[in-house]
């Protein structure tokens, strides 16, 4: 699904919603405490790391740009929209900026729900628009020497590999 410009302005934004782009390391524990809830049955985390290769190329690093006030805007919709189709209780939305190595962990999606099932769909929902939707880049730095830069919405093609 993709967002329009109106959409994006009219995100809400609730306190059991999390999202932000930041430079620093990202904490599982921060990000599944702020999904934590006791009326929840369930919290799925996912946690998008730095792999050391793509299609059989060795990887050193990522490096990841975004345009901010965009990206959440972005993330702030996906919030909004997985309210709207499941019972969940809490949203949290973090992506890295800058230069990550090789097991740095450069995204997090936790989804608090009273059911397994409802947390596990709008977990998938939350990546997968996000890499598609969110205005984001990554630039391989490969082993060689050399680099490249990477649309993550590229990712969503069919034979994605990302």
């Amino acid at each position: 699904m993709d967002v329009s410009r109106s959409q994006l302005l009219q995100a809400p934004i609730l306190e059991a919603d999390h999202v932000a782009i930041t430079f620093a390391p990202l904490s599982l524990d921060e990000v599944y405490g702020l999904a934590d809830d006791a009326a929840n049955g369930a919290i799925v985390v996912m946690s998008g790391m730095v792999r050391n290769q793509t299609e059989g190329r060795p990887v050193v690093a990522l490096e990841y740009q975004a345009y901010e006030p965009m990206a959440i805007r972005v993330f702030q919709q996906i919030a909004a929209d997985i309210r709207q189709r499941w019972p969940i209780t809490h949203t949290v939305i973090r992506h890295r900026t800058g230069r990550l190595a090789v097991g740095d962990i450069s995204v997090l999606v936790a989804v608090g729900s009273p059911h397994r099932s409802e947390a596990f769909a709008a977990c998938q929902y939350a990546i997968d628009t996000l890499k598609h939707n969110a205005p984001i880049w990554k630039k391989e730095h490969w082993a060689d020497g050399s680099s490249s830069w990477v649309s993550i919405g590229a990712c969503e093609q069919e034979d994605g590999v990302c």
